[in-house]
């Protein structure tokens, strides 16, 4: 007689961690946005990417396509990349109009200098313009790692005036970290948000399975701290012969973190994935025991 034992909290705990993921891609990645439609679950949150040199053109067409292959597109709103008030307008309206958008990711951007009136992403907040075109959910960015040039005590003064503006606009609010390649930076997050009472969920930013060569030419452009001693030591479940380094190990890390501590609350991961999307659909797809989800 075959005896069928109960799975351990400790198989458990990488798909609960996983039960709920995000994916982020550039606009005009043809080969990701049909990665797309194939393998993540109708509805997926996917996030498109807010880089300096995009033209709005191409982020609202990306969402167009992506809400046509039944998923749900989060554009980033790059606050430094508005010349003008009305060109923001606009984009939310078009983003509104011809793609159904209701989510979006609020950020300062990469300019050194803004283009326009929109020095941060608080502006964007407080302008009234994002529940007047319909958003009724805006994500914000955090950092596990110190941010290379700005002092962790003025973030975290950010962090609360940021919630405390889109809370005010009647917002609903969640947390998109930066990725990086150790558990405890994102654990140390995790009980900072905890201890300050924030609630709004928060999901782990990783980088998604990708050559160590494009894992450290990101690393390097995004300003990831120490974590990155990681990426050059790491070997094992971390590297796969189809798509080099993978964030197994440190997503089943964490994932057990959480299954001993529910208090850190973490509530999900969000795939980096630099122009090779399938490779991180196909890992979850691996890591949760079948269909993406």
């Amino acid at each position: 007689m075959a005896y069928v034992t109960a799975a351990s909290p400790r198989d458990k705990a990488l798909p609960a961690l996983l039960s709920a993921f995000s994916i982020e891609l550039t606009p005009g990645d043809d080969k990701s946005i049909d990665a797309a439609s194939r393998l993540l679950p109708v509805a997926t949150e996917t996030f498109i990417a807010g880089l300096r040199r995009v033209r709005v053109e191409q982020v609202v067409s990306t969402a167009v396509r992506l809400r046509q292959a039944g998923m749900t597109p989060v554009p980033h709103v790059a606050a430094r990349n508005f010349a003008r008030a009305c060109e923001l307008d606009s984009f939310l309206s078009r983003l509104s109009a011809e793609a159904d958008v209701k989510r979006v990711l609020v950020i300062a951007g990469d300019r050194e200098r803004p283009a326009g009136p929109y020095h941060d992403s608080l502006a964007i907040l407080q302008s009234g313009l994002l529940e007047g075109h319909g958003i009724n959910t805006v994500y914000l960015s955090c950092y596990p790692e110190e941010h290379p040039r700005i002092a962790s005590s003025r973030l975290e003064q950010a962090r609360a005036e940021k919630l405390s503006a889109a809370l005010k606009a009647g917002l609903a609010v969640g947390f998109i970290s930066q990725f990086c390649f150790e558990a405890a930076p994102i654990l140390r997050l995790a009980r900072r948000l905890t201890k300050q009472g924030i609630e709004a969920p928060y999901r782990m930013g990783v980088a998604g399975p990708a050559s160590r060569a494009t894992l450290l030419k990101y690393a390097m452009m995004c300003g990831i701290g120490p974590s990155i001693r990681a990426l050059r030591e790491r070997s094992g479940l971390a590297t796969s012969m189809l798509s080099g380094e993978t964030p197994e190990e440190l997503l089943r890390e964490v994932a057990l973190a959480q299954a001993n501590d529910p208090t850190l609350r973490i509530a999900g991961v969000h795939f980096f994935t630099f122009g090779a999307l399938a490779n991180s659909a196909e890992l979850i797809r691996r890591l949760t025991g079948g269909k993406a989800s």
